[in-house]
């Protein structure tokens, strides 16, 4: 059967404050005129005083200084019929561009992975579902690589595994993308040796040593992430008395 309408703009993409115009023109076969017709957003009945038939079964809508979406799959425009019925629909994202992701910080556990996290623009993703993409290359000869594993610190983080270079700088940036544009963070330099953070000591066990009040025997087990470390760990004990705030190393 045919569609008894046809709505255009069929996916209209919209800044705020922006205006629109919206045309619904039905099929002649279901002996509709334009004076049958009214719309709805979001299922609130617009106000006829917006509307303008165009022709015998083209009925248009004027939306103006439009607010940002109310919820991410976008809002509701749907032409009608007198009786309630649905003629067509369109969906309208309205909202804001991206703004550039900020605060690019980096860690690595091992020397061979790497996790970065981000914040990102104040209102770029208010409205519209905003994408992150955080790319890397060698500083002066490689080429662009994309992260695959998200969220693995949080909502606005990534983790590169493995096939990383020592003793060469890396160049680190994050790519924000909505329906209204794409916003590229500041790059940001760093070589994996600078930025090691291990996972802390585990086992930490402290006891007497024979009979001495004076000495303690303390005991401590590698991080597992270094356990193929590349270089030798060094250990620092920090110790205080009670109620002190004075430590001894």
């Amino acid at each position: 059967a045919a569609d008894p309408a046809v709505i255009s703009p069929q996916d209209p993409t919209l800044l705020i404050g922006s205006s629109l115009t919206a045309t619904c023109t039905v099929s002649a076969d279901f002996h509709l005129r334009a004076e049958d017709l009214y719309w709805t957003l979001n299922g609130r009945r617009l106000p006829a005083a917006s509307y303008a038939a165009l022709g015998p079964t083209t009925l248009s809508v004027a939306l103006a200084r439009l607010n940002g979406s109310k919820q991410q799959s976008g809002d509701n425009l749907v032409c009608h019929s007198r009786d309630g019925g649905i003629l067509a629909g369109s969906c309208l994202y309205v909202g804001l561009p991206p703004e550039k992701p900020v605060n690019i910080s980096c860690w690595s556990k091992n020397m061979k992975d790497l996790t970065c996290k981000w914040a990102p623009g104040t209102e770029g993703e208010t409205f519209l579902h905003t994408n992150y993409t955080l790319k890397y290359k060698l500083r002066w000869y490689g080429r662009d690589n994309t992260c695959q594993e998200y969220h693995t610190a949080g909502p606005y983080s990534c983790h590169i595994p493995k096939d990383l270079a020592l003793f060469t700088p890396y160049e680190i940036w994050v790519e924000a993308s909505n329906r209204l544009g794409v916003a590229v963070s500041d790059v940001v330099m760093l070589d994996i040796l600078d930025v090691v953070t291990t996972d802390p000591p585990a086992d930490v066990h402290v006891s007497r040593v024979g009979d001495l009040e004076d000495q303690l025997s303390v005991r401590w087990s590698s991080p597992p992430a270094l356990k193929d470390f590349l270089f030798q760990a060094k250990y620092q004990i920090q110790y205080r008395v009670e109620d002190s705030s004075e430590w001894k190393v």
